[in-house]
């Protein structure tokens, strides 16, 4: 009887051990230790928070998904422009540490094959204002909530007009690069399904990289056009020559 006790003991020390061990592996295989890792395939597509159905043709595209109202503050100008409205303090942003996340601003998307390439081009000129901090006009790539970039012609908080970035995997990052003093720049965003990178450009022709990574992003993702105005009373921007294409750059470095 002795016997067959130690015996049962043991067997339930090599089942506990090998329990253990497979739990460790698969904390191991979805760990953080880097961008790559995150954990995006696992995101929940479906928390689109304040989304819509709608129909609106623009360009190439018919959007088909608006956030926050964005379909009934859109208005197509006769000269071929679309103008888009934003009500006051209007922003998407994640803030890590949680003071300023606001996800009210409107944004006009339309559904991609994330497993094939594409391009998504716009040319925007922001309604910048003298009280306008960070009014922008936006491209997005748009998973859920938490999970997605936006491409940002923005003012910052001197006054200056800046090429902004924002990746967001749960919290946002927030990254300034070049200060464009004309009022309208040429926005690009490309994926070849492997990697995924944001350009600009003054004249459509030479383009300036200001982002690159890799895409982790689910095989079904939106894109799209948004403008924000975070601290001001309310803006209007202009979107024209938007553009989206299932094809990439040829060169990821020069953007052509």
């Amino acid at each position: 009887m002795i016997y067959n006790m130690k015996k049962s003991f043991i067997y339930l020390f090599m089942l506990s051990s090998c329990l253990l061990l497979t739990n460790c592996v698969k904390q191991s295989a979805t760990g953080k230790e880097s961008d790559d890792a995150l954990p995006v395939e696992n995101e929940n597509t479906s928390n689109m928070s304040g989304s819509t159905t709608c129909e609106v043709k623009f360009g190439n595209i018919v959007f088909t998904k608006a956030i926050n109202g964005a379909d009934t503050l859109v208005t197509l100008k006769e000269n071929g422009s679309l103008e888009f409205r934003c009500g006051e303090q209007k922003d998407f942003f994640c803030d890590p540490n949680g003071k300023l996340s606001n996800n009210t601003a409107p944004i006009l998307l339309t559904k991609v094959d994330n497993s094939k390439p594409f391009t998504l081009i716009a040319k925007v000129t922001p309604g910048f204002t003298a009280t306008g901090t960070y009014n922008a006009a936006t491209l997005f790539v748009f998973s859920n909530d938490t999970l997605w970039q936006k491409f940002a012609f923005e003012q910052d908080e001197r006054g200056m007009h800046r090429i902004v970035t924002v990746r967001t995997a749960g919290t946002s990052d927030d990254n300034n690069h070049d200060v464009v003093t004309a009022p309208s720049v040429y926005l690009k965003i490309s994926s070849d399904a492997q990697t995924i990178a944001s350009y600009y450009s003054l004249d459509k022709k030479e383009w300036q990289m200001v982002r690159l990574y890799k895409n982790s992003y689910p095989k079904e993702i939106w894109v799209g056009i948004c403008n924000q105005c975070p601290m001001d009373k309310g803006s209007s921007s202009l979107f024209e020559e938007v553009t989206l294409e299932q094809s990439s750059v040829g060169d990821f470095r020069s953007g052509e």
